[in-house]
């Protein structure tokens, strides 16, 4: 396993991380996955065993279920492995119960750290940015807890760029802990993270992690023109994050098209390929790969330990690129002023 520094601090995460979303599969989580404690322990034995010692989960997956489920499935094992989740997003009815709020911040962590059976959570994510809390009231209980040892590091994940570069303002002007990491979605088949956020990244060293980059899965192979989608994909069962109206199926297959000649001449699976191009892209630290079996699991472990060439990434590249929206368009007019960044 690759393991890569998470830009911004001195941790090292593996290249892929295994996503927990599917632990559980309850509170609007059905069609995530199903996955036990005991099926969960395998994955993990497998996970480590390959070197991936990363996993990734959140208190609103399952209304804590998954995190329940990786916490009895990592018992004894603790030592071995980084632990990322995330609080913001509503847990119940009161009012309270949601929100990046020193109120709700305090509560979620010492939730989480109890479904989880842990003293400490490595990287504890802002689910999403809540604009009805003030930045500084987040940034200083997210410090709060840092210095309290319940957490390690702080991210964010689905921001837009001015409220991650307010965030990151607002820790410099305090001295508090800023965020190191950014969970973003960004695949083959949606690219507008690299935008904004990509190039935000690089000047102010926030790492990337990617959630979906299979895209829910419409990546992985299965997905084809002339063809039925599958009947027992996430996007049928309703579990997919990506949904259908961002999606343009025609560019879709033309990926697809572009992802089996490579695989054809890597010998890797379409999966593979699409997690491939993605680990070359500039602030990349890790991808968060989801498996619902532990053969899916097996193949995504693939992705790593050999690199696509040049020449095939452009392929990729030329296969899933779109037209900017302004003033990106227009910026890219000048490339001499944007030539430095990527």
């Amino acid at each position: 396993m690759e393991y890569r520094r998470l830009n911004g601090s001195g941790l090292f995460v593996p290249a892929l991380t295994l996503g927990t979303g599917t632990f559980g599969g309850s509170h609007g989580f059905e069609g995530w996955g199903h996955t036990g404690t005991n099926e969960a322990a395998r994955m993990i034995d497998m996970c480590l065993d390959a070197g991936l010692n990363m996993f990734d989960t959140a208190d609103i997956y399952s209304r804590g279920l998954s995190e329940e489920i990786l916490g009895k499935a990592i018992a004894q094992k603790r030592n071995k492995l980084l632990i990322a989740t995330k609080g913001t997003f509503p847990m119940g009815d009161d009012p309270n119960s949601k929100g990046a709020s020193r109120f709700h911040l305090t509560e979620a962590c010492e939730e989480s750290l109890r479904r989880l059976g842990t003293d400490h959570i490595d990287l504890y994510y802002i689910h999403g940015f809540d604009s009805n809390t003030p930045v500084e009231e987040t940034l200083r209980a997210l410090d709060d807890l840092i210095a309290s040892g319940k957490i390690r590091y702080i991210g964010c994940s689905n921001f837009s760029g001015w409220q991650l570069m307010k965030s990151l303002s607002i820790s410099e002007r305090y001295g508090w802990s800023r965020y190191i990491a950014h969970q973003v979605y960004y695949s083959l088949l949606n690219r507008d993270f690299e935008w904004e956020l990509m190039p935000l990244g690089i000047d102010q060293q926030v790492g990337t992690v990617v959630w979906s980059p299979l895209a829910a899965g419409r990546l992985g192979g299965r997905y084809r023109r002339n063809c039925p989608a599958p009947e027992d994909g996430r996007v049928a069962r309703g579990g997919a994050p990506v949904r259908d109206n961002i999606v343009s199926y025609e560019r879709l297959y033309n990926i697809v098209d572009v992802l089996d000649e490579l695989a054809e001449e890597t010998g890797k699976t379409v999966a593979q390929v699409a997690l491939n191009w993605l680990l070359q892209r500039p602030t990349i630290c890790s991808l968060v790969i989801g498996a619902s079996t532990e053969e899916q699991l097996r193949q995504n472990l693939g992705a790593v330990g050999w690199t696509l060439t040049p020449e095939q990434v452009k392929r990729l590249d030329a296969a899933s690129r779109t037209q900017k929206p302004y003033p990106y368009w227009h910026q890219d007019q000048r490339p001499e002023f944007s030539s430095q960044l990527f």
